[in-house]
């Protein structure tokens, strides 16, 4: 089961993912989306997604705040928001699902939107079936 969070806690990681979709750089898409991601340290970091005129360099807002979590010697994620700017709330792409997993197995991820729809689940039942760490043993 997904890690129960405070009310407080919500608050301030879907807040900095509406943040940080403020400074996604895209200029090809027009698709602006802020991440903000729970620690098990308690830290929150965000990021944006940042495109590419060569598209496949493009690097998404999820794996921009997990990598700077990284960055910074986290290595263990508890809760996972994604903000889009539009009516309906949006899931987290195949690459950034694959990453959420590599560093929380078990996270909760939510994704919110400028509507009322949100999604609240687990990284599990958006990668069915997931590779990781422990399959290299």
């Amino acid at each position: 089961m997904a890690e129960e969070l405070t009310p407080a806690q919500l608050r301030r990681l879907e807040a900095a993912a509406r943040q940080a979709a403020g400074n996604a750089y895209a200029p090809y898409s027009g698709f602006a989306v802020g991440a903000a991601i729970l620690t098990s340290s308690g830290k929150i970091y965000s990021g944006c997604n940042v495109e590419n005129a060569s598209y496949g360099l493009t690097n998404c807002a999820e794996r921009t705040a997990i990598f700077a979590a990284a960055a910074h010697g986290e290595r263990k994620l508890r809760c996972v928001v994604v903000y889009t700017p539009t009516p309906t709330a949006t899931a987290p792409c195949g690459a950034c699902r694959q990453v959420i997993y590599e560093f929380g197995p078990g996270v909760r991820v939510i994704s919110v939107c400028d509507g009322k729809a949100r999604t609240d689940t687990t990284i599990k039942d958006l990668l069915p079936g997931a590779f990781g760490p422990q399959d290299l043993a």
